[in-house]
């Protein structure tokens, strides 16, 4: 028996994640998530995939994130024809990003075709509305620490990640080796989650690296007080904040700051707007009955989120109109790193206006519009034009629930039994190769940062 891993995606980069398990010649699939940022990664989607996608039996994913599950559909329409593993709350999730995926893909497609500012002719999208239903029709659900069989002595078992709702870290057993996925990991607190949890060890574990290289800012004082203090200045001199935010997770926690500092007194009544469908939908099954044993148990789900000027954004025209605010307003809308969706127009029209602001709520990868503004940039292209960026920029890493490089160490250190082999995926190769040299300077053990493309044979003693 012999088993290989290969890093389809998520080496040397922090989107993408996908790693092929090869077992006695059977294939599964761990995350299916698209590239982000910069060209030549996009441009990797648009490959044909390493192996066939029929080949793959089944395919196992941590959470609903889309550098972790927007391949799916990709891989469906191509060929795979097995079930999709995932928590109840994964499945549920990343139903709603993968439908506001193929939506925003198929209105930008049409957008770059009538404007002319696409490299295709014709502009296509990724995929389509009907890849993603056929996709959802595969998707089952599993409980958080079951064995689930997966036929031939396979097992896969998922642990609370405390990331976002539904997130998991995942161990494959296979009769000669274990592998341990660690996904996406929570710091040790979530301000809206349980924390996370700590699963069986394996001999081979891959660990995330978003944070691998630095420590999360400590606020000496209040919590936020750098946003708090942006709010007050910018509603003061007549302008907006805008605020892009991951629709899952980080739009809930952004409300639920916004909610405190109301009630604390440290900003001003002003009108907030969700102008994201796919955030409001997530926001839903945060609040959902379901799956309140994920939340922390302080938090009183009916009113973490109570603002009383809060409006939800859903049509097209309502969009359009926050475009100029009336008043001083706060903005959230989706995507976090300014990468597409609607927020890209309400950067177009208010960036060039010096009264209002912008907060980056969190990791901006290379390449993307956020990363560019988190750089000092003076221009961004949106829809095939320059747009001046004259408003003030705030980066809140606060709101970041990605384990830092010692909560990172901290997870690999409490794995017991302790791996034979570490690879660190899911970063820059920065972050990636101090988080190795970390792990074996401080711990003790046998780490290197993943590459791209390569084939490693995991092959161990019984697990």
């Amino acid at each position: 028996m012999a088993t290989s891993l290969t890093f389809v995606g998520g080496a040397g980069t922090v989107t993408g994640s996908k790693y092929v398990i090869t077992h006695d010649e059977r294939r599964f699939l761990v995350d299916a998530g698209v590239f982000q940022g910069e060209r030549e990664l996009r441009d990797l989607n648009w490959q044909p995939f390493p192996v066939p996608p029929s080949s793959i039996e089944t395919i196992l994913i941590t959470h609903a994130h889309t550098d972790h599950v927007g391949y799916l559909p990709v891989l469906v329409r191509d060929g795979f024809s097995g079930e999709v593993l995932a928590t109840p709350a994964t499945c549920e999730l990343a139903a709603i990003v993968l439908r506001d995926s193929a939506y925003l893909a198929e209105r930008d497609a049409e957008h770059a075709a009538s404007h002319g500012y696409s490299r295709h002719d014709p502009p296509l999208p990724l995929f389509t509305a009907a890849d993603v239903e056929r996709t959802l029709d595969r998707f089952r659900e599993v409980d958080y620490d079951d064995d689930v069989d997966l036929g031939g002595g396979v097992t896969a078992r998922w642990t609370r990640a405390g990331h976002i709702l539904g997130s998991a870290s995942i161990r494959v057993a296979t009769p000669d080796t274990s592998i341990l996925f660690s996904g996406d990991l929570g710091r040790a607190e979530h301000p809206v989650l349980l924390p996370r949890e700590i699963p069986p060890g394996a001999e081979t574990v891959l660990v995330e690296s978003t944070y691998g290289d630095r420590e999360h800012f400590e606020p000496s004082g209040k919590e936020h007080e750098q946003l708090a203090d942006l709010i007050r200045r910018t509603a003061r001199r007549g302008g907006s904040v805008l605020i892009p935010a991951f629709a899952v997770d980080r739009t809930e926690v952004v409300l639920q700051t916004l909610t405190g500092f109301l009630r604390d007194g440290r900003i001003p009544e002003l009108p907030v707007y969700v102008n994201s469908p796919m955030a409001l939908a997530a926001l839903s099954v945060y609040r959902d009955p379901r799956y309140a044993a994920e939340l922390r148990p302080d938090l009183d789900v009916a009113s973490f989120v109570d603002l009383p000027r809060l409006h939800e954004v859903r049509t097209t025209e309502e969009s359009i109109a926050l475009n100029r605010p009336r008043m001083p307003s706060i903005i959230i809308s989706s995507s976090g790193m300014a990468s597409g969706g609607r927020v890209l127009h309400h950067l177009e029209h208010m960036l060039p206006d010096s009264r209002n602001a912008v907060v980056l709520a969190g990791y901006q990868a290379a390449g993307t519009r956020g990363r560019a503004l988190l750089d000092g940039a003076t221009h961004l292209k949106m829809h095939g034009r320059q747009v001046g960026v004259r408003a003030e920029i705030l980066s809140d890493e606060e709101f970041s629930v990605h384990a830092d490089a010692s909560e990172l160490l901290d997870w690999l250190a409490a794995l017991t039994p302790a791996p034979r082999t570490v690879f660190t995926v899911h970063g820059t190769p920065e972050s990636a190769g101090r988080l190795a040299a970390a792990a074996t300077t401080r711990l003790g053990l046998h780490a290197r940062a993943a590459e791209l493309g390569e084939t490693v044979d995991v092959t161990g003693g019984p697990s």
